[in-house]
């Protein structure tokens, strides 16, 4: 989960681990695997740029788009940057917007196939976003998403073209994912002082 959720969350409550459901080698695993799916699906790695939503999709982003060049071989990096979808959400009066990350896009976009990059797909609206913000930096030839982690509850049309795991979750429940592993969490809300 992205740090700015994090964040906003310990606001209303406490997030308390409750299982790790992949260790730091299953994230490498699947982000290896998906490097792989990706060459394939491009025939290699020309017009790719990686990008990663801030702010959990930007580590992720990082070693992906270096296994990416590692899978094609072709001894080129694969440009990889940054995009703070903050201020393009739908639901910026509803909730807290935190300070502003980073938007760092390493190339022009316009006729590139951009591979955005998140940590945690729920309901699509982050993606929703992502895409309204992409369109500001290039008219993109395709944008395809990688997400380490799809937990359903979608609330838009949004489907990732590759996956690290599928983890059907209750809606109250949180998925925190980070290189070191993905760990399914509680909310603890504190008890009100009573009256």
């Amino acid at each position: 989960m992205a740090e700015r959720e994090r964040s906003g969350r310990r606001q209303s409550g406490t997030v308390v681990p409750r299982a790790q459901v992949m260790s730091g080698a299953d994230v490498t695993r699947a982000l290896r695997r998906i490097a792989h799916e990706v060459v394939e699906r491009q025939h290699g790695t020309e017009g790719l740029v990686v990008i990663g939503l801030q702010t959990g999709g930007v580590p992720l982003a990082k070693r992906l788009a270096g296994m990416i060049g590692e899978v094609d071989g072709a001894g080129e990096p694969v440009p990889c940057g940054s995009l703070d979808v903050a201020f393009y959400r739908d639901d910026i009066g509803l909730r807290p917007v935190l300070a502003e990350a980073v938007t760092s896009i390493p190339c022009e976009l316009t006729g590139r196939t951009v591979l955005l990059v998140d940590d945690v797909l729920f309901t699509g609206r982050t993606v929703r976003a992502a895409l309204d913000a992409l369109s500001d930096h290039g008219r993109a030839r395709a944008v395809r998403l990688a997400v380490m982690v799809d937990r359903g509850h979608r609330e838009l049309p949004i489907r990732p073209d590759f996956v690290g795991k599928n983890l059907p979750t209750r809606r109250d429940e949180v998925v925190d994912v980070s290189l070191e592993g993905v760990v399914l969490a509680d909310l603890a809300v504190p008890a009100t002082a009573e009256q």
